[in-house]
């Protein structure tokens, strides 16, 4: 992308393939993640600097290594999450920044679960530790981080409340083990959680959803509960001042990157996911796989919510 805009601004083209720096490897892509968080910085929500390749999520295998890296080799297959320009065939990536990914994980399954399975482990298991009988709710149910984290919530034990848009939808929020799933188009779901829990019955609310349902969020969480606000994909929440938070409310804005600071926490939070999908605990939903070169088409269709669990782009 040359500038910021629409999905039209994403385009496919040449450029010279990458060299290994002494602490970098090159990757050749399998597969790309495809998040919200590539359509901020291609809007402009999230400023980078132009020209940008987008992409920050991937797996594929290692083609070259730089001359100080001693743990990773040619033929090896690795996954990252935190470093650009995956939209591409091959890629550059910082050594210290990648995992290995174990057998018994199909590289497109790596791509499709390193941001939002580590997101979900994060809010589920760090930034609101879920124990048995706590009640969360979780927007956006049957997306990538959705279906993921109401497993995990299921996994602690947790009494899970979910938000889809479509019965299609609900069906997939069910399916992953949420107890409660409300159709938001059809009804208030404030109105609708309150009926079950009573009013501030929530101990927390995990929303990627943002601008249009953060208020009424706020007033389902008891006093001293949590509202985990990770993303916009309805558009970035308005400000709001320290009054409105009365109930003695804990307000965060979480960031999987603040959570993967450290080699040793990337590895360990990375590692249990992958443990728990190679081991049948924990399912992920590739909704679409979509060619590399039609990245712009991708965009329209996670913008238009047409989209369920995680679509990845593929170099095939």
């Amino acid at each position: 992308m040359n500038q910021t805009g629409g999905p039209e601004v994403l385009g496919w083209d040449d450029v010279p393939d990458p060299t290994p720096a002494p602490d970098e490897i090159i990757v050749a892509v399998a597969a790309a993640g495809l998040n919200f968080i590539d359509t901020y910085q291609r809007s402009g929500l999230y400023p980078v600097s132009l020209p940008y390749v987008p992409g920050m999520e991937g797996a594929g295998e290692v083609t070259a290594v730089g001359s100080d890296v001693a743990d990773i080799a040619i033929g090896d297959t690795v996954a990252w999450a935190s470093q650009p320009g995956t939209y591409a065939e091959r890629v550059a990536l910082r050594a210290d920044q990648v995992v290995p990914v174990p057998d018994g994980v199909d590289p497109e399954v790596a791509a499709a679960v390193m941001l939002q399975g580590m997101t979900a482990h994060y809010l589920a298991m760090d930034t609101f530790p879920l124990s048995p009988g706590d009640k969360c709710l979780i927007h956006a149910g049957a997306g990538g981080v959705g279906l993921l984290l109401i497993q995990m919530a299921k996994m602690a034990g947790a009494t899970v409340f979910s938000t889809v848009g479509t019965p299609e939808k609900a069906v997939l929020a069910e399916g992953a083990g949420a107890d409660h799933v409300v159709l938001y188009r059809n009804v208030d779901f404030a109105d609708e959680i309150e009926k079950v829990v009573g009013v501030r019955g929530l101990d927390v609310v995990y929303d990627g959803v943002g601008k249009t349902v953060f208020e009424k969020s706020l007033r389902l969480i008891r006093s001293r509960g949590m509202m985990a606000t990770f993303g916009n994909a309805s558009g970035p929440v308005d400000p709001i001042t320290p009054l409105e938070l009365a109930p003695s409310l804990f307000l965060t804005r979480p960031s999987l990157f603040h959570y993967i600071e450290t080699r040793e926490e990337l590895l360990r939070r990375s590692g249990e996911v992958f443990r728990w999908i190679a081991e049948g605990c924990l399912d992920v939903r590739i909704g679409a796989r979509v060619p590399m070169a039609d990245a712009a088409q991708a965009h329209r269709m996670i913008e238009g919510r047409t989209t369920t669990g995680k679509v990845i782009l593929v170099n095939e």
